[in-house]
């Protein structure tokens, strides 16, 4: 007869999984708390407001859980057509999802487009979680004023005082969503940080770099595409991308005096694509003008984004 407690114990933890989309005003920081989550960058960053256009997914292994955060553009009142796809996905990220974490700024409160996303959040079915992002720069006090006003107003099941940019209460934020997201199976490997292809990745970084060098004279209008991806027999890379400008005044701007502009921005973006891929790569960038891309409903998927009629 056998003794149970001499019994081979086969019981693994239960795997979790789950969505937590990321919501909140430009410029609030979901980018940068994405980043931080995931351990590594694959969300631009940049001091450009809305430069998140279609929905990013991050993938952090916590434990037994896998949570897919989906970083969302940024929730502002649309005044042109690309405006409005990209604040129609934030919605729809925030619908799809099994928690909604909506972060605030501490430093500007609930005011603006905070103030406005609070409204709309009573209307959202999906549990809610606040996180008050930037608690470094701000009072104790004024935090937990801050807390209670947005709570008096929206019934989130827990509040978070984080720091996006230095980690502080992450962790916190984690064991949370580990113990509240339902069990299943994962849906990515362990090793995959996110699902934008590599392709597509390499374009957003060049994009990040594009608008760190100009975003005083580039508009916002300018779109990145990678169309050469092609692995060489030495193990290096080459990448052809083309960035897309409305007018020829905008064109001279990205290529800059002598070409000294977009060899800058092509230097920054092939250092950081080359750090990602962890392989030598070969960057050539193109600038070109595409009258009215805005209006371009190929541009629109391309960017993952529901062309608005």
């Amino acid at each position: 007869m056998t003794d149970r407690g001499d019994a081979p114990n086969n019981s693994a933890p239960e795997t979790r999984s789950g969505f937590v989309a990321l919501i909140g005003a430009p410029n609030a920081g979901k980018s940068t708390l994405v980043n931080q989550l995931v351990g590594a960058k694959i969300s631009i960053v940049t001091h450009k407001v809305q430069t998140t256009r279609a929905l990013v997914r991050g993938v952090v292994t916590h434990g037994a859980t896998q949570i897919v955060f989906i970083d969302t553009p940024g929730i502002f009142k649309p005044r042109r057509r690309l405006d409005t796809a990209m604040v129609t996905t934030a919605w729809g990220g925030a619908k799809d999802a099994d928690v909604v974490a909506f972060l605030i700024d501490a430093e500007r409160g609930i005011k603006g487009d905070a103030d406005t996303i609070l409204d709309r959040l009573g209307e959202v079915r999906q549990p809610k979680v606040l996180l008050l992002n930037k608690i470094d720069r701000v009072k104790p006090v004024s935090l937990l004023a801050l807390a209670k006003a947005a709570n008096d107003r929206v019934p989130f099941e827990r509040t978070f005082m984080i720091s996006a940019l230095n980690g502080s209460g992450c962790g916190d934020f984690l064991d949370y969503l580990a113990g509240s997201l339902p069990p299943g199976p994962w849906y990515y490997p362990e090793d995959q940080i996110s699902d934008l292809p590599m392709r597509q990745l390499a374009a957003e970084i060049t994009r990040e770099k594009l608008y760190l060098r100009l975003h005083q004279e580039l508009p916002y209008s300018s779109h990145v595409e990678t169309e050469k991806w092609e692995e060489k027999k030495d193990g290096s890379v080459r990448i052809e991308q083309v960035i897309y400008v409305e007018r020829d005044s905008q064109k001279k701007i990205v290529l800059g005096e002598k070409g000294r502009t977009i060899r800058a921005i092509g230097e920054a973006a092939r250092k950081e694509i080359a750090d990602m891929l962890e392989q030598k790569v070969h960057l050539f960038l193109f600038v070109k003008v595409r009258e009215n891309w805005g209006d371009d409903p190929e541009r629109y998927r391309e960017m993952g984004l529901e062309f608005p009629h």
